[in-house]
């Protein structure tokens, strides 16, 4: 469905004031599942992997390509974090990469779009971080296209997000993309897996929010619409809403991180970027030793 610009306007203002109350003691909590999409066949160094292993890698990596969070909001703060779960490790031991991946393991992250203040728990190869930035935001496109999540009406909006640091959830093999080179990271060929991980330097986003709810809130550090933002989709990871709680009556406590050592966004990224090439230099150290 598309509306032209002044309905869209009209729309979202007359969904803005429908249905609840947004005064002073506002709150909100939601709930999201994400998941996210690995071709894992291009992990294989070179092997060819069978079907059962396949699927028994699929099965270790689902603890970190699916997801369960809640966002925590109200008119200018938000925590968005993992909902905690125990669950066995299928089939023992992990493979590089989810260990790899276990190593960017992130905590609660608070927004304030008030104050532009986005505060992120980080653990980095075991230590603790505390990520103090200002919140930056996109440069979003509304196309006026509108669908229907749930119980309500969403409003689409695109936009290109720069990536920074190493997620994990963009982390591909080199060469694994048709783009032009100066889309990437670029290196030769090599048999350390470390070697094999390139990050995009951008990546298209797509994201569904509702005037229903007019609040500058969404989920992960995703913000910035005239509405919660209900639906993401960005590279090969999905967000979407399942559940929204509005006022409820126990309300939660929206505490800022606190704990690990205080960095800006920049700094971090130097940091995992320093780290990731002490890696490769120790895995080349042991292949040259190796071949002695």
């Amino acid at each position: 469905m598309k509306l032209s610009q002044l309905n869209v306007l009209a729309f979202a203002i007359l969904l803005a004031f429908s249905g609840f109350s947004f005064g002073q003691a506002f709150q909100a909590k939601a709930y999201y599942q994400t998941k996210t999409t690995i071709d894992m066949s291009q992990f294989g160094g070179g092997r060819q992997i069978s079907p059962d292993q396949m699927k028994r890698m699929q099965e270790r990596m689902k603890s970190f390509l699916e997801k369960q969070y809640t966002l925590v909001f109200n008119k200018e703060e938000s925590i968005y974090k993992e909902e905690e779960k125990l669950e066995a490790q299928a089939g023992g031991g992990r493979g590089w990469v989810s260990s790899f991946s276990s190593s960017f393991t992130g905590g609660p992250k608070y927004k304030n779009v008030k104050e532009k203040l986005i505060l992120q728990d980080q653990e980095f190869f075991g230590k603790k971080f505390l990520i103090k930035d200002e919140l930056k935001s996109l440069e979003w496109k509304m196309s006026g296209e509108t669908k229907q999540i749930g119980q309500y009406t969403a409003f689409n909006a695109t936009a290109t997000k720069p990536v920074t640091g190493f997620d994990w959830r963009n982390m591909r093999r080199r060469g694994n993309d048709n783009k032009k080179k100066n889309d990437s990271i670029s290196a030769k060929k090599s048999d350390n897996p470390t070697d094999e991980i390139e990050m995009p330097k951008t990546i298209e986003v797509i994201a569904w929010y509702t005037p229903q709810i007019p609040i500058n809130q969404g989920p992960d550090d995703y913000w910035g619409l005239p509405g919660l933002i209900l639906e993401v989709n960005a590279d090969r990871t999905t967000i979407l809403c399942t559940k929204i709680i509005i006022n409820p009556k126990e309300k939660d406590v929206i505490d800022k991180p606190e704990k690990g050592e205080v960095v800006t966004q920049e700094e971090y990224t130097k940091i995992t970027t320093e780290k990731m090439e002490e890696m490769r230099s120790n895995w080349r150290g042991r292949r040259g030793r190796g071949r002695n």
